[in-house]
């Protein structure tokens, strides 16, 4: 079966808004959400900025009891699922009305999960012993843990279960609950990318590692350069973005308003190192060669691309390449920009919340800037620095690209 897939529902929590829109306006004009980290005690780290989540107040979603329980990355994640079930008119609380349960799935992506929770539970055991750690983190401290929330809440009974790829999780989400519906395993599945990595730990870790930009905790703002020749390292961000896609039948079963399509997925491994893209860009290429085969069109029908964009060194230069690699000379002339240049790296997020931006700039017609592109690195592309640009959008790529070799591109196409 080849059933067609639509974008049928939407919701965000960023660092630039906690919903979609908000995080969407904030994007156009081209604002930073990346500050001072207030949540997090940075006396001795190195890194002291990030992308964390402001003013959001879970008891708007979720019981006391839940609170307590949850990691704040399944909090933003219930918000973000509900502004997408929202827009779909999705009924919650179990109470499924939308769709038969056994054809409705749940993919939570998470790249780090819920670290928090296990780093906390292990502070606990070391300090009070045994007795004092919560049987909250067998039940909740899994990677499987926001799928099954969600598959309760809305009366879920196909697949539900956690995906990881690193930083390119939400991406991979996506492409594979697309698979699940063209080739009629489901109807609809509900697609969450979630992550909130702004603690100690994992602060200090990905900071000795030397891919967090550590020479601007002064300037925060200005902290993530994609494409500048003054990058650093990306900025790590938290947040969710959600995604309901279903089937043309079930489209048109609801009368839905589709907002885009998935067109194509694509996926690779570059089998090279544990944390270096390779050189080339072979895998990066690869995933959108495939992207555009699955699509059944040619590289010349892409618009726009939403680029991975870390400002790393060397993801930059490798995506760039694996760009002109599929694209030749055509690449040059194509508006590529990174939206991480406002929003931080979301890591397991980061490919669902880009998804979500891609709608949006199909929507709108307009394509999204690059901010803090002062002195660009790559002269000769098209990275949209500083300013968002109007644009006549048909079809769109957005990549996601991470450790270990991960890599997948989505291919997104006006509703017309």
């Amino acid at each position: 079966m080849n059933n067609r897939v639509f974008v049928t529902g939407i919701g965000a929590v960023s660092p630039n808004g906690n919903t979609a829109e908000d995080t969407w306006t904030s994007i156009l004009a081209g604002r930073s959400g990346i500050a001072t980290l207030q949540n997090v005690d940075c006396t001795d780290l190195s890194v002291t900025i990030g992308g964390e989540i402001k003013g959001f107040d879970p008891k708007e979603f979720l019981p006391h009891v839940d609170i307590r329980r949850l990691s704040p990355y399944i909090w933003y994640s219930v918000a973000a699922s509900h502004q997408a079930m929202g827009r779909s008119s999705m009924s919650t609380a179990g109470e499924n009305k939308d769709f038969e349960p056994r054809r409705f799935a749940v993919l939570a992506a998470t790249g780090y999960g819920t670290t928090e929770a296990v780093h906390e539970a292990t502070r606990i055991l070391d300090t009070r012993g045994p007795r004092a750690v919560s049987p909250n983190v067998t039940i909740y401290g899994g990677a499987d843990a926001l799928s099954s929330y969600l598959g309760v809440q809305y009366g879920a009974m196909g697949t539900t279960h956690g995906i990881s790829a690193a930083c390119a999780t939400g991406t991979v989400g996506i492409g594979e609950a697309t698979r699940m519906i063209r080739h009629g395993y489901a109807d609809a599945v509900l697609v969450v990318g979630a992550d909130d990595s702004l603690n100690r730990q994992d602060i200090a870790s990905t900071a000795n590692l030397r891919a967090l930009a550590s020479n601007r905790n002064d300037a925060p703002t200005k902290a993530s350069r994609p494409f500048d020749r003054d990058r650093s390292g990306f900025v790590m961000s938290s947040g969710a973005a959600a995604l309901l896609l279903e089937s043309e039948r079930s489209v048109e079963k609801r009368g839905s308003a589709p907002m885009a399509e998935i067109l194509g997925y694509g996926c690779s491994s570059d089998a090279h190192h544990a944390t270096a893209p390779h050189p080339d860009g072979l895998g990066a290429s690869l995933a959108m060669s495939d992207a555009l085969v699955d699509a059944h069109i040619p590289a010349s029908d892409i618009d726009y691309i939403n680029a991975h964009g870390t400002g790393t060194a060397y993801n930059d230069a490798t995506e760039l390449k694996a760009i002109s690699e599929v694209f030749s000379d055509a690449a040059t002339q194509i508006p590529i920009s990174s939206t991480k240049s406002m929003t931080g790296h979301l890591l397991g997020a980061a490919g669902a919340l880009e998804a979500v931006l891609c709608v949006l700039a199909l929507r709108d017609q307009v394509v999204p800037p690059t901010i803090n592109l002062d002195n660009s690195d790559f002269p000769e592309y098209d990275l949209v620095p500083h300013t968002a640009r109007g644009a006549k959008l048909t079809t769109v790529l957005s990549n996601s690209f991470g450790f270990g070799g991960h890599n997948a591109s989505l291919i997104l196409r006006v509703i017309s």
